[in-house]
């Protein structure tokens, strides 16, 4: 294969939070997807979007809080694969400490900025949306902030909580919306929440979305167990780039 891909992230997004959206609901029924997919424990920020990038649990890379620990032996994530097989790579965020996802000198384009989630969230959507327009990049990555901002200042699940959410899927429609014809699209979340906490081994914290979209994906629910390590072979088996030995999760195709 050798599609492009665009993996969006929405930070602190529980499942049962964007059922109830219309939106989502349109897009479960023309996507491969699952409510019920399983982050890594501690099921915190960074070591999640660690295991996501690199395809190994937090105990072989070894970041178990949002303080970024260099792996003892070097693995080749997703970002080094697609580098090494030629492919451009830009990556949109505005939480600094995801800086440390891929190794120097891989990626074509970046762009962090920080500031209010809510703000800074519809801004990178929008520098996404016309860059991909002017250099169609192989792969993206765009980080969606707000959820998880206000899980913390308001509680998840609360009335807050839930117009972060659906003001994340508004930034996520634009993106579908305008690239579904040229890109295949991966959404999902690091984690998710309850009060105003997460990092903990509960179900609550533990589950997460993922929504599949694309040709190469029969629409409907995934049966078989599926983990945030499996993102990474899945984008490596679209892109067409070698998956790492190191790897340990499964490719969804």
């Amino acid at each position: 294969m050798n599609k492009k891909v665009i993996l969006i992230l929405a930070d602190g997004m529980r499942p049962d939070s964007m059922e109830h959206l219309p939106y989502v609901q349109k897009l479960m029924g023309e996507s491969a997807y699952t409510m019920r997919a399983q982050t890594v424990f501690p099921s915190a920020t960074l070591p999640c979007h660690m295991s996501l990038f690199l395809g190994v649990p937090p105990e072989r890379h070894g970041t178990t809080t949002n303080l970024y620990m260099p792996p003892v032996r070097p693995i080749d994530g997703i970002c080094e694969q697609l580098n090494n097989a030629k492919k451009t790579i830009a990556v949109f965020y505005d939480w600094e400490q995801l800086r440390d996802l891929w190794r120097p000198g891989k990626i074509a384009f970046s762009m962090f900025s920080r500031g209010n989630y809510e703000i800074s969230d519809a801004k990178h959507t929008g520098y996404a949306i016309n860059y991909i327009a002017e250099e169609a990049p192989d792969f993206v990555f765009l980080y969606l902030g707000f959820p998880d901002g206000a899980g913390h200042s308001f509680g998840w699940m609360g009335e807050e909580y839930m117009e972060s959410v659906r003001a994340t899927w508004e930034n996520i429609e634009r993106v579908v919306e305008k690239y579904r014809d040229e890109y295949t699209f991966i959404i999902t979340a690091d984690h998710g929440g309850h009060n105003r906490i997460h990092g903990m081994d509960m179900p609550e914290d533990m589950t997460i979305p993922l929504i599949l979209l694309g040709p190469d994906f029969a629409p409907g629910e995934i049966e078989r167990d599926v983990n945030i390590m499996d993102i990474t072979p899945t984008i490596a088996r679209l892109t067409g780039v070698d998956e790492s030995p190191e790897w340990e999760g499964n490719a969804l195709i």
